[in-house]
């Protein structure tokens, strides 16, 4: 495994993320993000894994959303649909 920084979110697409978000309830994942920012970095799962094959999804991003999935109390296919449309 390569441990990688997570992307930067652009300031455009932030901003507009915020002003829908200001219309109801802050989400929890972006709330998340702007306060603790990259919660399980890459290199702290480097151990876990080796350097052969086709890289993966990053281990810390599966981490949060299955953190977030728990505390917002989503099934699988609700939890995909939220990465897929509301996290992005």
């Amino acid at each position: 495994m390569q441990p990688r920084p997570w992307p930067k979110v652009p300031e455009l697409t932030a901003q507009v993320a915020r002003a829908v978000a200001a219309r109801g309830p802050y989400p929890l994942a972006m709330r998340v993000r702007d306060e603790l920012g990259e919660l399980f970095a890459d290199a702290e799962f480097a151990e876990a894994f080796e350097a052969r094959g086709r890289p993966g999804w990053s281990p810390g991003q599966l981490a949060l959303v299955t953190v977030l999935q728990f505390a917002e109390n989503l099934t699988d296919r609700a939890a995909v649909h939220r990465v897929r449309y509301g996290m992005a």
